[in-house]
Formats: C-alpha cells, sequence, structure tokens
C-alpha cells in the first residue's frame, strides 16, 4: 500500500531522536572510526552519521527499538550526512557511502517488521538536515551581503546525499529542520534534478523549525510564507520539528495546516532543554499535549525529534491509534508570493503595486549607487518603495557597464538581511535569463521572475519556464513571440493564449502563476498607429481574465506616459487614470512608483479629461489638444508644498493657527517663545492657549469645524501644556497662581462594560472647552465613580455605556447619588442610552439634572449651562428638561398601554411555520470546531464598513456618498486619509492580532430551546434559550423566535447551528497608551475606532466563509461588499445581547461552546461585555427563512418559562431583560 493511501486512513508515528539514542551507548572514538577510518587524521567521535558504517549493530538496534514501540515510519542515521557539514571532519568525499549505508540498514529492519506484520507496513525516510552554512543569512554580521555558501554548492551537496538515499533503499526523503527556507529550496531542486536523471519519484516530506517565540524560521519566515515558499513541488507532508515543545508547536501547525491541501506532520522536542542541555518532558507530559492536537485534527504524522526515545514514542503511537487522522482541506487556487511574509491576490484585492525604483534602468539614483557599490544606501531606495506602498518590489541590473548577474546577486542578499524590506516578495527583472537565474538563488520567498517570452520559440520558452517552476517562482510572460512584441488587441490575446496553453497544458504551470504583460506601449506621441495602444492593453486584459482562468495581468505603468517625460504632473495624472481604467478591466499588478501615483480624484477635472481623451482614443486631435494643455501645467508632480506664512505671525497667533489646523510640529519652541511673554507660565494657558480653543470650540459649536478636527486641536494643546507642565510646578513652589477653568467633570464607563472611544471623544471635547476631566476608564464600579467624585470635589458625572447591562448600571448609580446625597448634574451617554431611557428609568431616581447627551458637539452647551454662573439661565434649562423628560415619559406611558400583547402559549401557537418535512437541510462541510489564530488585518481591511467609522466621529453620512456632501465631505475625506495612513500602519507593522474561532454542531430545537450535539458522539452538550416576540401581530404575521429556524427534533431531521467570536484588538494596549502618554488622543481615538471596525469585517469575512466553504450551504454566493453590508446573504448571525436575542446571558453558553477565551483570548466581564472591545461573536443559522428581527417588550407568563428553563430566578432574568419587560 502507498504511504499517501496509508495517511488517508490513519495517522502515522515517525520514530523519536537518533542522537538521544546514541547517547545512551557512551560510544568512544574508536566506536567511530572503526577498520575503515581507523587512521582519518581528525577525531571523529560526534559524527554521528559515520556509525551507520562503523557501528551498523548499534544503528540497527535503535531502528528496531522504535518499530518494536509503534513507529511506522523511521529515519535513516543521516541528518549530518552531507558534504556541508562533512566537511567539518574533513569527510566530504565519504557522504555517499554514509548516505547508502544508512538507509541499507534502516530497509532492512524495515523489511524484517513489515514481514512480520504484513498489515502495518513500516518505511524509511531518507533524512536531509540542515547544512551548517545558510544561503539567506551571513555569518559576518558586518559584512551583510556575504555568503558563506552559494545554492549552487547547496545543490550539489544535496544531490549527492539524495542520490545516496535513494539508491540504498529509502521509501521517501524528508528535509527537516528547515532554518533556511533557500537551503531547503536548493535541496528540492536537488531532488527534482535526481528524480528527472533517474526517472523516478518518491515521496518529500519537508519540516521546518520555528526557532524562538516570534513564530519565524532563523531566516526570517513567517510558517505562512514558508509554506508558500517551498510548495512548488508536490510534496507528501509540510510540518515542524526541534526547537520547539509540542505545546508551543501547536499554533504553527494550526496555522500551516488551515493553508495547505498536503499532509501534516510534526515531530516535536520532548519539551525544551534544561540548563544543562537536557530534555525533561516524560511520555505522559509530552503525550498530553500531543493528544490535544491529534484529537483536534492536526497531524497526519507524529514523532518525536530531540530528547525522545522508544518510551515517548510508544506513548505517542497509542494516543495515535485512538484518533481520525486530520483530513486536507481544498485550498482555493489562488496567487500567492513570499518574502519573509506571506502576500496573497484574493478577489478582494483591488491592485497589487509592484516598486519600480530598485531598477537600474528606470532610476538615474539607484544606478549610480549600484554603480558606485553603495548597496546600504541603496537599500534605502527599496525601503522607500516599500514605505511608499509597494506590495512587491522589482529589482533590475540591466546596464551594459554592469556585471547584472553579480549585481543581482549582491544586491537581492542585502535585501535578505533587512526585514522591513524583505518581508514582501521580490520580482526578479531581465531580459537576460542568466541574470533571473541568478536572482532565484538568492530568493527565499517565493519570487515573481520578470520575465520570460516566445520571442527564441517555444524550446527555450518551455525549457525556462521548467526552469522557473523548479526554482518555486511565478512568472511573468510578455506578450512576445518570433515575430516580435504584440502592439495590437488581436495580437496580444493570440500570444497570450498560445503562451498559457504550452504553460498549463505542456509545462504543468500553474495558472494562478502565471502573470501575463500585455505591453504597455506609449500614448500620445502624435504618431497614429499608437493611438489606440492603451485601449488595446485595456481589451487584452479584460479578454485574458475572461478567457485564461486564474492567470494574472501586469505592466509597467510609467511606460504609458513616457512621451511626457519632464512633465512631472501630467506623468502622474496619466499614470493614474491608465491604472483607474486597468483596474476597472482587470489588471492585477502594475510596476509604478507607488508614493509618486496622483490619486484619481484629485487629477484636475480639466486635465483629466485631456488626459482620458488619449488613454481612450476619443478624437484624433486628442494628442494635440494634451500636447498644448500640458504646457500649462508643467511642474515637480507630486511634491508637497507648504504654506508656511503662518509662521510668520506673532506667536499668539501662531497658537491659533497651530491649534485650530491641528499642527503640533512647532508647538514646543512656540509655547516657549509664549511663556517668555508673561509673568507666569499659566497665564499661557489662560491666554493664547485659550484664547484658541474658544476659537476651535465657536468654529465646532457653529458647524464649521468636526470633530476629527477638534480631537486634533486637542493634541496640540495637551502637548503644549506638557511642555508648560514643569514651569507650572515650579511656579506654585514660588506662590504662584492656580489654574481656572469652566468646571470639573468626572468621566466614567460603567461596571461590566468596557467600550469608551465616545466617552473619551467627549472627554477630548470638554477638554478644549476649558473644562478638567477626569477619566476614570472603563468598567469602573459605582462606588469608585462615586468616591473620586467626592475626592476631587467635581462639579458634573458623565457616565458611558454602550451593552445593554450598562442602562441599570446608571440606574443604580443614579439611586446611589440620591442615597448618599449628591447635588451635581448627571450626563448620560453612549451608543445603547436614549433620552427615552433616561427620562424613564434613569432621571426618576435622582432629584437633581440628568441629561442625556446625543453626541458629543451636545456635551459642551449643556455642561456649560448647568456649570454657569448665570443662575437664571441655569434655571431655565432645568425647567426645560423638566417639562421635556416629562413629556417623554408620558407619550412612553402612552404607547405602552395602547401596545396590545399576547400571552406567551399564544405566542408559541403563532410561531413562524416551517414544512420541515419539504425543507432540505444542507449537511455542514466541516463540523466542530475550528480556530483562526492570526487572520490577515490586510484581508479584513477588505470587509470594512465605513459609515459606521464616519459615526465615531459624528460625521454623518454612507460611505462612500458621504465624500460628496458639501458640510462634511472635506472632513471626511481628511479623516478616511488618516484612517487608511493608519490602517497601513496597523497592517505592515502587525498592531494588531486578529484571532476567532466558529463551531458547527448537529442542533435541533425542543419547545422553546435549541438542543447542541456532540458532531461525534451526537450527545447533548449545550441547550441555547430563544425568546419570543409577543406584540400581537396583524394576521398571517408571525411571533418570531429564533428557535422557529431550527428543525424540531421531532421533525425526525438533523438540523444545525453555528457560533463564532473573533475579535481585533490583541495588541492594542501598548500603542493605545504610546498615544495617551504622547498626549495624541486623536491617533488612539482613531486606533480604537479602526480595531472595532475590523472585527466587524472579520464577522463579516467570516460568516462569509462560513456560508460558502465550511458549512457550504451556498458555495456560489457572489455578495460585493456593498450587499454583504445591506445583508442580502441567506441566514443570519444574531449576537446575545442584541434585538433578536437580547438575553446577555447567553453569551457564556455560546464561549463554552467555542472554547472562546482559549481560542481568541477574548474574556467576558461581570456584565458580558467583550474585552478586548473590538470583538464580536454570535450564531449561525442557514435557513433560508432566518432573518434579523427585535424580540420588543415580553410579559411576565414568558420570563417564568425562560427563568425555568435556565434553572434561575424571575429576579435574576428580569435584571437582564429589565429594557425588554412590558410590566
Amino acid at each position: 500500500m502507498k504511504i499517501s493511501d496509508l495517511l488517508k486512513e490513519r495517522i502515522l508515528v515517525l520514530d523519536g531522536a537518533m542522537g538521544t539514542m546514541i547517547q545512551r551507548y557512551t560510544l568512544t572514538e574508536e566506536d567511530f572510526r572503526g577498520e575503515v577510518f581507523k587512521d582519518h587524521h581528525k577525531p571523529l567521535r560526534g559524527n554521528n552519521d559515520l556509525l551507520s558504517i562503523t557501528r551498523p549493530d548499534i544503528i540497527k538496534e535503535i531502528h528496531a527499538a522504535y518499530f518494536e514501540s509503534g513507529a511506522d515510519i523511521i529515519e535513516t542515521n543521516t541528518f549530518s550526512g552531507n558534504s556541508v557539514a562533512q566537511d567539518d571532519y574533513e569527510m566530504a568525499e565519504h557522504v555517499y557511502q554514509i548516505n547508502y549505508q544508512s538507509a541499507k540498514i534502516a530497509k532492512e529492519v524495515a523489511n524484517e517488521f513489515s514481514a512480520k506484520e504484513p498489515n502495518k507496513p513500516r518505511f524509511v525516510a531518507g533524512s536531509m538536515g540542515p547544512t551548517t552554512k545558510l544561503a539567506s543569512m551571513s555569518p559576518d554580521v558586518n559584512n551583510p551581503g556575504f555568503r558563506a555558501i552559494t545554492f549552487d554548492q547547496l545543490v550539489v551537496a544535496f544531490k549527492e546525499q539524495a542520490e545516496g538515499l535513494i539508491e540504498g533503499g529509502a521509501d521517501l526523503l524528508l528535509i527537516e529542520t528547515i532554518t533556511d527556507t533557500l537551503n531547503a529550496k536548493a535541496a528540492l531542486f536537488a531532488i527534482e534534478t535526481v528524480y528527472q536523471e533517474k526517472s523516478i519519484s518518491l515521496p518529500i516530506m519537508i519540516s521546518g523549525t520555528i526557532t524562538d517565540a516570534s513564530g519565524r524560521t532563523l531566516s526570517g519566515q513567517t510558517a505562512e510564507a514558508f509554506l508558500i515558499s517551498i510548495s512548488h513541488m508536490p510534496i507528501l507532508s509540510v510540518g515542524f520539528n526541534c526547537a520547539l515543545g509540542a505545546k508551543d508547536m501547536r499554533p504553527y501547525l494550526v496555522n500551516v495546516g488551515k493553508k495547505t491541501e498536503v499532509f501534516v506532520s510534526a515531530h516535536p522536542n520532548a519539551g525544551l532543554p534544561n540548563a544543562f542541555g537536557e530534555y525533561d518532558e516524560s511520555p505522559e507530559q509530552m503525550g498530553g499535549f500531543i493528544e490535544d492536537f491529534i484529537k483536534n485534527g492536526l497531524v497526519n504524522i507524529i514523532g518525536g525529534c530531540c530528547g525522545t526515545t522508544p518510551e515517548h514514542i510508544k506513548k505517542i503511537a497509542e494516543i495515535a491509534a485512538k484518533y481520525p487522522p486530520r483530513k486536507p482541506e481544498k485550498q482555493p487556487n489562488i496567487p500567492q508570493f513570499s518574502g519573509l511574509e506571506p502576500m496573497e491576490i484574493t478577489a478582494n484585492t483591488n491592485f497589487v503595486n509592484v516598486g519600480e525604483r530598485t531598477n537600474v534602468t528606470g532610476s538615474k539614483k539607484f544606478a549610480r549607487l549600484i554603480k558606485e557599490k553603495k548597496y546600504e544606501d541603496a537599500l534605502a531606495v527599496a525601503l522607500d518603495q516599500v514605505e511608499g506602498g509597494a506590495q512587491i518590489i522589482d529589482v533590475n541590473m540591466d546596464e551594459g557597464m554592469l556585471n547584472s548577474e553579480e549585481e543581482m546577486t549582491a544586491f537581492l542578499n542585502m535585501i535578505a538581511s533587512d526585514p522591513e524590506i524583505s518581508r514582501v516578495p521580490i520580482m526578479i527583472d531581465s531580459s537576460k535569463w542568466s541574470v533571473i537565474e541568478a536572482g532565484l538563488k538568492c530568493t527565499q520567498g517565493k519570487s515573481i521572475v520578470n520575465s520570460i517570452s516566445l520571442k527564441e520559440g517555444e524550446e527555450q520558452f518551455i525549457q525556462q519556464a521548467k526552469l522557473v517552476r523548479k526554482y518555486g517562482a511565478a512568472v511573468i510572460v510578455m506578450a512576445f513571440d518570433e515575430t516580435g512584441q504584440a502592439d495590437n488587441f488581436e495580437k496580444k490575446i493570440k500570444i497570450c493564449e498560445r503562451a498559457y496553453n504550452i504553460l498549463t497544458k505542456q509545462v504543468g504551470f500553474p495558472p494562478q502563476d502565471i502573470i501575463f504583460d500585455p505591453n504597455i506601449l506609449t500614448i500620445g506621441t502624435g504618431i497614429e498607429e499608437h493611438n489606440n495602444y492603451a485601449v488595446d492593453f485595456f481589451n487584452a486584459t479584460k479578454w485574458i481574465k475572461e478567457n485564461l482562468p486564474g492567470a494574472l495581468v501586469s505592466g509597467g505603468v510609467s511606460n504609458v506616459s513616457f512621451s511626457f517625460r519632464g512633465n512631472n504632473v501630467v506623468r502622474e495624472a496619466m499614470n493614474s487614470a491608465f491604472l483607474f481604467h486597468g483596474i476597472k478591466h482587470g489588471l492585477d499588478m502594475g510596476i509604478v512608483n507607488a508614493g509618486m501615483i496622483e490619486v484619481y480624484e484629485d487629477i484636475p477635472k480639466d486635465l483629466l479629461e485631456k488626459i482620458e481623451a488619449v488613454l481612450l482614443n476619443k478624437s484624433p486631435e486628442a494628442t494635440d489638444d494634451l500636447l498644448t494643455f500640458a504646457e500649462s501645467v508643467k511642474g515637480d508632480g507630486k511634491v508637497a508644498v507648504r504654506d508656511m506664512a503662518w509662521r510668520d505671525a506673532p506667536v499668539k497667533e501662531r497658537l491659533t493657527h497651530a491649534l485650530v489646523k491641528g499642527i503640533v510640529e512647532f508647538i514646543d519652541e512656540d509655547s516657549e517663545e509664549a511663556r517668555l511673554l508673561f509673568d507666569e507660565p499659566l497665564e499661557v494657558i489662560e491666554g493664547p492657549l485659550m484664547d484658541g480653543m474658544n476659537v476651535v470650540g465657536d468654529l465646532f459649536g457653529s458647524g464649521k469645524m468636526f470633530l476629527p478636527q477638534v480631537v486634533k486641536s486637542a493634541r496640540v494643546m495637551k502637548r503644549s501644556v506638557a511642555y508648560l507642565l514643569p514651569f507650572i510646578e515650579e511656579a506654585k513652589k514660588r506662590g504662584g497662581s492656580e489654574k481656572k477653568n469652566a468646571g470639573k467633570i468626572l468621566m466614567a464607563t460603567v461596571k461590566g462594560d468596557v467600550h469608551d472611544i465616545g466617552k473619551n471623544i467627549v472627554g477630548v471635547v470638554l477638554a478644549c472647552n476649558n473644562f478638567e476631566v477626569i477619566d476614570l476608564g472603563v468598567m469602573v464600579p459605582p462606588e469608585k465613580i462615586l468616591e473620586e467624585a467626592r475626592k476631587h470635589q467635581v462639579d458634573m458625572i458623565g457616565l458611558s455605556g454602550l451593552i445593554t447591562p450598562s442602562l441599570d448600571e446608571m440606574v443604580y448609580l443614579a439611586s446611589e447619588m440620591q442615597r448618599e446625597g449628591f447635588t451635581i448634574p448627571l450626563l448620560i451617554g453612549g451608543a445603547t442610552t436614549s433620552k427615552a431611557h433616561t427620562a424613564v428609568k434613569i432621571a426618576q431616581k435622582y432629584n437633581h439634572p440628568v441629561v442625556h447627551v446625543l453626541d458629543a458637539s451636545r456635551s459642551v452647551p449643556v455642561a456649560s449651562t448647568l456649570l454657569s454662573d448665570n443662575k437664571e439661565a441655569r434655571d431655565v434649562f432645568v425647567a426645560n428638561l423638566d417639562v421635556e423628560y416629562e413629556q417623554v415619559r408620558e407619550a412612553h406611558n402612552n404607547r405602552a398601554g395602547h401596545k396590545e400583547y399576547i400571552s406567551f402559549e399564544a405566542a408559541k401557537a403563532n410561531k413562524f411555520k416551517i414544512d420541515w418535512e419539504k425543507e432540505e437541510i444542507r449537511t455542514p462541510k466541516k463540523l466542530g470546531v475550528h480556530v483562526f489564530d492570526d487572520y490577515s488585518i490586510e484581508e479584513l481591511s477588505n470587509y470594512i464598513d465605513w459609515t459606521p467609522f464616519f459615526s465615531t466621529w459624528e460625521l454623518k453620512g454612507k460611505y462612500p456618498a458621504i465624500f460628496e456632501n458639501e458640510y462634511v465631505g472635506e472632513e471626511a475625506k481628511k479623516v478616511f486619509a488618516d484612517a487608511q495612513k493608519m490602517l497601513k500602519q496597523i497592517i505592515d507593522e502587525k498592531w494588531l492580532t486578529a484571532k476567532g474561532v466558529y463551531g458547527i454542531w448537529p442542533a435541533n430545537t425542543v419547545g422553546e430551546d435549541i438542543e447542541v450535539y456532540d458532531p461525534e458522539t451526537g450527545k447533548l452538550i449545550k441547550v441555547l434559550h430563544t425568546l419570543r416576540q409577543q406584540n400581537k401581530k396583524a394576521a398571517a404575521i408571525s411571533n418570531l423566535s429564533l428557535s422557529d429556524f431550527i428543525a424540531p427534533k421531532a421533525s425526525g431531521k438533523q438540523d444545525y447551528i453555528g457560533g463564532f467570536a473573533v475579535t481585533t484588538g490583541l495588541g492594542i494596549e501598548p500603542f493605545v497608551k504610546r498615544f495617551e502618554e504622547d498626549h495624541d488622543d486623536y491617533s488612539s481615538i482613531m486606533l480604537k475606532a479602526l480595531a472595532d471596525r475590523l472585527a466587524e469585517a472579520f464577522a463579516e469575512l467570516l460568516h462569509k466563509r462560513v456560508r460558502r466553504e465550511f458549512w457550504g450551504y451556498v458555495e456560489s454566493e457572489t455578495l460585493d461588499n456593498e450587499e454583504l453590508i445591506k445583508e442580502k446573504y441567506q441566514g443570519i448571525r444574531p449576537a446575545a445581547g442584541y434585538p433578536a436575542c437580547p438575553d446577555h446571558t447567553e453569551k457564556p453558553l455560546i464561549f463554552e461552546l467555542l472554547d472562546a477565551q482559549k481560542n481568541t483570548g477574548i474574556e467576558l466581564t461581570e456584565s458580558f461585555a467583550m474585552y478586548p472591545t473590538a470583538a464580536v461573536s454570535g450564531l449561525y443559522f442557514a435557513s433560508p427563512h432566518a432573518k434579523y428581527f427585535g424580540l420588543g417588550k415580553i410579559g411576565k407568563d414568558q420570563v417564568q418559562d425562560y427563568a425555568k428553563r435556565k434553572t434561575t430566578t424571575n429576579v435574576y432574568i428580569e435584571k437582564w431583560l429589565s429594557p425588554n419587560l412590558n410590566y
């Protein structure tokens, strides 16, 4: 039986550590020398691989011990059996014999055991361990471009080893303990060469090594980038070994397992080494960790590395026999590339920027630096491209006076030394094959070759394509053939189709690794034949995307505007317009100067009209019209020109300007200059700074400034105050005056609630208007709030909350303020609060002003009036408030009186009825719980619903139409630009970690409850409780409950339910703390707002994947982001605490099903709020009948029934469902 077939049936067990077992024999120098090497001139003790020749009895004994313990696969004793490692002993000439003998004796033992147990075949894996020299890293810190070994030398070493192992009888080859992926790629290259020469093919196992807590290989790659880099050959398995114990290896197995269709292996150490370099983890301890990821379906092959013995393997084999193997999942055929980090191009990837400036033919500066061997300075050019937004960098060294192969090697080696640059994939660009090949031998990631073509005929094209594939790269194919360059639509598509068929049908190239460049040619030349070049490119791009499945389209964008060189304004605008239309036609990537592309929307309309007339060949006169117009717009293009005239104004005016514009750059020097104008430093704050903030307040109050601008103003104010503070403290010691303010306000998010964005914004706005704000933070108990209010003698308390239980906390705090004799005003705010609840529930508990504040802009006039010295104005405000709230209470009581409710029994009789006999229920593809340890924030960003983001900043309008709003449009654009900039930092610098978990389980309804069953045993594991609408409905309209959408147990039909929890808030705290320490409220609020949006995006994306992939009940769904936001999909994902399921106490049940705290790091507070706050959780219902609804009010009869079902008291339920009670 083939090993690949066996792996589908059961988990196979790999042996343990050869070195650990050899140590037990306490061998001498003579054992290593034997008769064969007795005269060797260097000591050989420790060269374990030699023992296969000198003491084969010991090696066979160790192999037999592992087979006896239950191993299915043993590794040959050849971990260091390559010429690079054997050079240390000057034994390189014996490498073939070492490998041949090792494989031979291992096979002999395997055959003995297979003969004894024919139903349990044994296999020999030829071990190909790491070399002592690395191809991606320099051993000399002072010379990062130096390499102790080349790719070609490694290929020779690994080829010799592979030949010995194969001819000795190995059943498969294992490239293991990979610390440098480029070394592994050289091993794969060598193995494929041997296979081609011998016309054979053995299975290949790949096993990398994560070296530390960073989760990367020694050469810096993430686990996913490593996987992408070695996936070009048909491998049997991929996994990890060494460096980590089983417990620490788990997340990397999860990460790789969910990204590959091949089998997954693991052979971890017996824990981590102790102070003496020994491994202490017993078989039972190690077995406990291993059982965890075996039973969770993470592996197909399991064994041990350092410190593991036959006793460990016996325990592992016993555990492995109890569980089924991991079932590899079908992966989408999407383009994947890698540097140190992975890069995927998905349906949601709009366009990939390929940085163009590391090209000696396109950048004079870069060419000069390369010629002068100033590689460090040349690296700065590459870094600038990455920081400017390049997701791939194109490197070209084609210049007549350069040794292009040498320079390509030198520069790519330097890039490998800079993780900020090498995290992105490399595009190796040359018209010379030898230069391309030199580059391929330097990149450990999956790079892109730019380019090959049919120019020299099919034979050379096929040969080069096969080599590109063998090196593990993707390829760009230029639209050239034997007759030359394709310069019209017909030629472009003919050549591309021909190349596609050759690559996919003859070479075996995956379509997703083929990128066509249909030639972006220069327009606006005045030559009539050139007029349709851009149109032909657009049409060819569209044709390729429609007719050559999986292939991508790219091009050198700056070529299109070459006739306008010298006029950067026109060039940048033309490049931008070309991209706009190219992307609409399907252009996936392009070589551009990412930091110097004009924003399409910002191109002046008159210039854009002329450019598009040329691009789209609208008229024969278009080129002449643009040439004439271009003379009037010459300039340096996208160069930021700052108006600095304000710096010439007096310092008081400069401070006001800085505050209004949010400019922090000069605030220290201006604060110092202002300080010298006054007797007391406090006078700077009470004088020019408050004058400036009053201007800000007036502009904000009149609607001429917007919240994001005010928050930036606060940042400037805080920086200035921070600068002046030491001088103020010094003045106090001398008896100086104290600062006066408009009032002291204490702010807090109530107990159990962790949401604080709105509170922080209100605090900033109040501080900008000369109120002293004392912010107690989140989850503040009522006694703490009142204690601090007394301690600081505050003039007002402001409470915030987002979740519904916070409403009860506010009611309680108001009653406590009354009981303890407070008389100060109470402000109420937050997303879940309302004027009605404040009037009906909170204000009734406190005999002094209680005001619901709708947004930050209202907080200032309310606070100013309530704390005003003008008693008459204050009394009028309070009197009007009392009248208003009384009217609200009366209206509420009238509505409650008129609204009709039915009994719970009647509501159940009027449930939503589904004919379950006719209903088709789709069996989910993946049952059980599944975890996402580090989901791509970049991918999530494509699913952001931006409209609520603008609401956070109190900019009202729907995205993207908000940008056209004459009132808030400009500010919306600015805050959106700031958000995009920070979002890029979040992604590039990994500020946040996204973790998620989802589960799908068999389920049925029993009465009003939903029973959830174990997918494997069918046993009941959890009961979820639902609530039903009780308001009287019109005829033929049902009283809905979530339980209506799950098949009743009595129907005999098996239905299913899902659950999920996601967060994008892990890692946020240090950045928030940094911003707050830097007095930068704007960035702090921005980060929290983006984290919230990303969490919602994660929920949206995960639900989409559940529908299409994991549950798979609508595999053909093709909704765009706008349709997802509008909830056009089949099924729902209601959350506990929200309208259909307002009971927050159901949330722990969902968390228990998902083991959400362990799997995501999300914690529940005592009020069942989630922390981090950027988190979403809920349930999945797949029924096409399922829809979102609001529960509304319910009666006491349902509360009593619900409490009974949940085995709790009526009082407890009434506390949590207080807003939903009709009594």
